[in-house]
């Protein structure tokens, strides 16, 4: 196995999750759109465009920043014929409807100007029925120079007609997306070749879309060696919703979007709230109502799932642009949002925020629904007590080591409060959450997280004031649907 090594700066990270249509709408382009766009406040539809961009994100950096924010990760910016852009036309050009090319290398300044890193999304299994290539053969059948470029079972392949299957390998068998060959030494060369050249121009990283789909021997091995080549802390992230081992030796990615922690916190937190209809068709299960025994359980095992440095380096969500968003799929229920989110930032490895989560924003499925546009001219519409605690626990997490790189140590797990500690050096921290509609008092062993001559442990989120600890042991009352975080108090 090779050594382990995963990018510093991740570890530290708190992501922003931003689908570029549905974001901001900037007011420099304003002029320059077409003029078939939706209205912004209107429902978003399956293939209609709302006309966000990337200048529009520019535009709202200040905001993006003082929520605490020090990466965004976008979903695919390149030149496409749909809204949520997985369908490449071409991966060397921006999409014009997002500003071009120019609007990205503004945003990426301005970005690296605040300490904002900046990962784009690589859809490399499959492109579109517009991808030069491919719609080379559409137009030439056997003849086309590009024949091997793609799988394609008859001619003239069937590209448009979805009575029937498309005539070509397609990822999910959908005529939009044929499938790539991989194992066609030019196809490899013109992936391999996109990672390169967004990270000549100081991209800080590849979310990898769908990539257990490529099944070419060497292909993510040879995608690392090239892109840590050029930037050896570049971050590689894939979706892969299950167990990811085979990815996570060293040799492929740094992490991955770590649902299976998303769908542990939501059981937990959201309980039997959770919506079961809106997790139909997905490849994680928060419908499985984990009392607190379960939950650590569940916990205990996906810590040991991975080596350490790469627990450190797992992009940890609650929900994105694939998914329910949670305070949907909890019924409005903004308790199990703040429950959720204060297990996302007391936990292991990078946060990542999808847009719009921290105001409160819904959005179900399908999945168009989970993608509305950010409310900036409807402040009626942003909850404010939810901003405020993605407000606070962000700030938390960034002000204690102990909670991005600490050991993580399981203390109490009991019918429905889960307490644990997360230690490095001298910045000790005690976690613990009620997720019971009634009030609990419950007694915690603090053993191995603070030293024999502590007494007293003070509130830094949740309650206010000082804990008295007893023989190693801290009688705690927790409110209804509550959680605390507190402190080792050091006398000076």
């Amino acid at each position: 196995m090779p050594r382990i090594q995963t990018p510093e700066w991740v570890k530290d990270a708190i992501f922003y999750q931003i689908f570029p249509d549905r974001f901001a709408r900037s007011q420099t382009l304003r002029s320059e759109k077409p003029d078939n766009l939706e209205s912004w406040d209107s429902p978003p539809t399956t293939y209609g465009y709302k006309g966000g961009d990337l200048l529009g994100v520019v535009e709202h950096l200040d905001y993006i920043q003082d929520l605490g924010i020090n990466a965004l990760y976008f979903c695919p910016i390149f030149q496409s014929a749909c809204n949520h852009r997985y369908h490449t036309h071409d991966y060397y050009q921006v999409d014009p409807l997002l500003g071009g090319n120019d609007a990205f290398i503004n945003l990426l300044k301005e970005a690296h100007r605040r300490g904002i890193r900046v990962v784009l999304d690589g859809v490399f299994n499959h492109a579109s029925r517009g991808f030069f290539q491919f719609n080379d053969i559409l137009e030439n059948g056997r003849s086309s120079a590009y024949l091997h470029w793609f799988t394609i079972n008859e001619f003239p392949p069937n590209a448009y007609d979805n009575s029937r299957p498309p005539g070509y390998l397609a990822w999910q068998n959908l005529h939009a997306l044929p499938k790539f060959n991989t194992e066609n030494t030019q196809v490899r060369e013109y992936l391999m070749g996109v990672a390169e050249h967004w990270l000549h121009l100081g991209i800080d990283g590849w979310r990898l879309d769908v990539p257990a789909e490529i099944k070419t021997d060497g292909f993510w091995e040879e995608f690392r060696q090239r892109v840590k080549a050029i930037n050896p802390e570049a971050y590689i992230v894939g979706e892969v919703w299950r167990d990811a081992i085979a990815f996570l030796q060293g040799d492929r990615f740094d992490g991955v979007m770590n649902y299976l922690f998303a769908e542990a916190a939501i059981s937990f937190t959201a309980g039997e709230r959770v919506d079961p209809k809106l997790t139909e068709g997905r490849d994680y299960n928060p419908a499985m109502n984990l009392d607190a025994g379960g939950f650590a359980d569940r916990i205990d095992w996906l810590l040991n799932l991975y080596p350490r440095e790469i627990q450190l380096a797992q992009l940890n969500l609650l929900d994105s642009h694939d998914t329910a968003r949670v305070i949907t799929l909890a019924k409005g229920d903004s308790n199990s949002v703040q429950l959720a989110t204060l297990l996302l930032m007391t936990f292991p490895g990078a946060v990542c925020i999808y847009y719009g989560d921290e105001i409160g924003l819904e959005g179900g499925l399908p999945d168009y629904d989970t993608r509305r546009t950010f409310p900036w001219n409807r402040p009626e519409l942003w909850n404010q007590e939810v901003l405020a605690f993605h407000k606070d626990l962000i700030s938390m997490r960034k002000a204690h080591p102990a909670l991005r790189r600490g050991e993580y140590l399981r203390l109490f797990a009991e019918e429905t409060v889960y307490a644990f500690g997360r230690k490095l050096d001298e910045d000790v921290l005690f976690v613990a959450i009620n997720r019971a509609d009634e009030e609990r008092k419950v007694e915690i062993p603090l053993s191995g997280l603070i030293n024999p001559g502590a007494r007293t442990l003070q509130f830094i989120y949740g309650n206010h004031g000082d804990v008295t600890v007893d023989a190693g042991m801290v009688l705690l009352t927790l409110g209804e649907r509550s959680g605390v975080v507190l402190k080792e108090k050091r006398s000076r």
